[in-house]
């Protein structure tokens, strides 16, 4: 999809703020509203916009501790892997996993209540598995910078 300039502000409002209506959106970004809305349909069917959602402060639902585990993988089998893929697909603690390259596998971004809390998460369901060989933990001090919005190009 080829995006204009206006594409771009407009995605950027919306993913900054989802909440806006289409006259506000239209207003902001110099669109008819009939214009936003048939751009934002296209949006949707494209799988550029994947849903609309209510980001939580952490410390305000009880999930302060943010944990960077890096997982390297018993093996590289493509059982090994799917199982893995399984695994962190089964837990909400787990926010994010990549594939990475370097030492580990992969690393994982997992949010909990404490220490504990991520010491049982880590034993009963990490170590557990058959297809973790190793995990190292480092806990985050200090979140400096956390957003979703994406650097999108608003000029040419």
């Amino acid at each position: 999809m080829k995006f204009t300039i206006q594409d771009h502000r407009l995605l950027d409002e919306i993913q900054r703020d989802c909440t806006l209506s289409l006259a506000a959106l239209a207003e902001r970004v110099g669109m008819a509203q009939s214009t936003v809305w048939r751009r934002v349909q296209d949006f949707e069917a494209a799988g550029i916009i994947r849903g609309r959602v209510a980001l939580l402060a952490p410390d305000g639902v009880g999930c302060k501790l943010c944990v960077l585990a890096s997982i390297r993988l018993e093996d590289h089998s493509e059982a090994a892997v799917d199982g893995f893929a399984q695994l962190v697909t089964r837990h909400p603690e787990i926010l994010e996993c990549h594939a990475i390259s370097g030492s580990a596998d992969y690393i994982l971004k997992v949010r909990v209540r404490d220490v504990e809390a991520y010491e049982r998460f880590m034993t009963q369901n990490l170590l557990r598995s058959a297809f973790v060989r190793e995990v190292q933990s480092s806990f985050v001090l200090k979140e400096i910078k956390s957003t979703t919005a994406l650097p999108l190009r608003l000029e040419d």
